[in-house]
């Protein structure tokens, strides 16, 4: 196997094994600093070889308010809560189907998670491929705001 830092035998056996006076390698005293301290200083030979990037920008970060956080609901949820949404007023019911406005429960996209056993007439922004399948198997229709 190919030796990762060179053998030193020459100073071994003596007092200070190279490093002058034998108090100058005792305690923390000559390291010059905990952690990060003097990278651009007294270590700054350590940072230019290991650790180039340390100093300056790099990349680019988008802006919070250009990032649109999407709100989604799955289907089998509103499967779940279908009975207390008619109960509060947040659904109403025409015919067999149910009808439920997304954006009224603060949400703006369906997805489909989980399975539905009934007929629903769901009103959103945005849904997913899959969810309007899921939404027409049954005879319901998702309608996009």
């Amino acid at each position: 196997m190919i030796r990762q830092k060179r053998k030193i035998n020459k100073m071994r056996g003596s007092r200070s094994n190279g490093g002058g006076c034998t108090k100058k390698r005792r305690g923390a005293g000559n390291k010059g600093g905990k952690g990060k301290a003097g990278m651009d200083k007294q270590h700054w030979t350590w940072t230019v070889i290991h650790d180039p990037d340390h100093y300056g920008k790099h990349g680019f970060k988008r802006p919070q308010k250009m990032i649109k956080k999407v709100n989604a609901v799955n289907v089998s949820y509103l499967e779940e809560h279908a009975d207390a949404l008619l109960e509060a007023g947040k659904a109403t019911k025409e015919g067999d189907s149910i009808v439920i406005d997304v954006t009224e429960l603060g949400y703006d996209k369906v997805l489909a998670k989980g399975a539905i056993t009934k007929a629903f007439i769901i009103k959103s922004p945005k849904f997913s491929a899959s969810a309007i399948e899921q939404i027409e198997e049954f005879g319901g229709e998702a309608i996009e705001l």
